[in-house]
């Protein structure tokens, strides 16, 4: 006799291990961190200003998919660190763009090599990191599912 799908058992969901890994890899991180004083999302606003100096916190939230009540107190003990400053658009008064102090700029140099060292942690060999990170890219991209749970009962 074979067993019948289980759809609530926590092996059967895709959303557990997604969960589990990002919480394990985000604290793979924290030894690295911790001397630096910064927290993982600290270090993602770090990485996009990086590549781009000068971004709307609308941006910051769109590119980080992190909602503007998350980014404002980031941002704002990013600031007293002195590590980014704040500044109304001169177009438009009700955005607030980030840029990069020259702290912010330095803390580059200090987090070169983390993720390097962080791929040697990694059980996976290069060409599985990009599968996996191609399927994560996908499922990030994809819209929202519209199916109203009032309407499946």
């Amino acid at each position: 006799m074979s067993e019948q799908f289980n759809p609530l058992a926590l092996e059967n969901q895709l959303c557990f291990p997604l969960y589990a890994c990002a919480r394990k890899v985000v604290g793979m991180y924290t030894p690295f961190f911790k001397p630096l004083g910064i927290t993982y999302t600290q270090y993602i606003v770090f990485m996009v200003l990086w590549e781009q100096d000068g971004v709307s916190v609308h941006e910051l939230g769109e590119k980080l998919y992190l909602d503007s009540g998350t980014l404002t107190p980031l941002l704002k003990k990013m600031e007293s660190a002195g590590y980014v400053r704040r500044e109304r658009s001169k177009d438009d008064e009700r955005v607030t763009i980030i840029y990069l102090t020259e702290a912010g700029r330095a803390m580059r140099e200090k987090c070169e090599s983390i993720p390097m060292q962080l791929g040697k942690c990694m059980p996976m060999e290069l060409e599985e990191a990009i599968q996996l990170r191609a399927l994560l890219r996908k499922l990030l991209a994809a819209d929202a599912c519209s199916i109203n749970p009032e309407e499946e009962k």
